[in-house]
């Protein structure tokens, strides 16, 4: 029988560091490189629809089309260098705090398994779970880690350890993490551009 395992969860985005680091890589392809600026017709139409229809994924994937194997093994190290610096200061503290308690502590992020797992390989979480995207098509979705889909991954991974998790705190700046944030004995939101807790 599964034993029951506090656990804490994080987003990463707005709620440790700002800002989000998917649309500043896009940003950053845009200024290393002419071929973001050839999209641009089509990713300010995915930007559109993505107004109009927030929860879709079709747009989410093209807007970054542009997106090659090559410009991540090329671009991505030095974004992640430069972004991680983003990161607010209370972060790393308040997650080993969390572990020191005793807390399994998994950070749930959508932003894409090219960028995350190393903007957070510092802070030691038990657990990083983020977008998987294909790696010779970095554009595209295997699994968008965002809304519902983050308790889903969370109960996938604790089945997998063996373990039934309680969501002891969860700690965000989105209402699009409110799955996860309803499943928290304890809400803390953070406002993405100050990092503080808000009441």
């Amino acid at each position: 029988m599964f034993k029951r395992v506090n656990v804490v969860l994080f987003d990463f985005d707005g709620t440790l560091s700002w800002p989000d680091s998917n649309t500043a890589f896009l940003h950053y392809c845009m200024r290393h490189s002419i071929k973001p600026w050839l999209f641009l017709p089509l990713i300010v139409f995915c930007a559109c629809v993505g107004i109009l229809r927030p929860g879709g994924i079709w747009w989410r994937q093209n807007m970054r089309r542009f997106i090659t194997k090559d410009m991540v093994r090329k671009f991505a190290p030095d974004f992640i260098k430069q972004h991680i610096r983003n990161r607010f200061g209370w972060a790393a503290e308040k997650v080993a705090d969390e572990q020191a308690a005793g807390n399994k502590v998994l950070l749930i992020s959508a932003s894409p398994d090219y960028l995350i797992p190393k903007l957070v390989h510092d802070m030691k979480f038990d657990a990083v779970i983020c977008s998987k995207m294909y790696t010779k098509k970095p554009w595209k979705y295997r699994f968008l880690c965002r809304g519902y889909n983050k308790v889903y991954a969370m109960d996938e991974w604790a089945k997998e350890n063996n373990f039934i998790p309680h969501v002891v705190r969860a700690y965000s700046d989105s209402k699009t993490d409110m799955p996860m944030m309803e499943i928290a004995e304890q809400q803390i939101w953070i406002n993405p551009k100050t990092g503080l807790p808000v009441y």
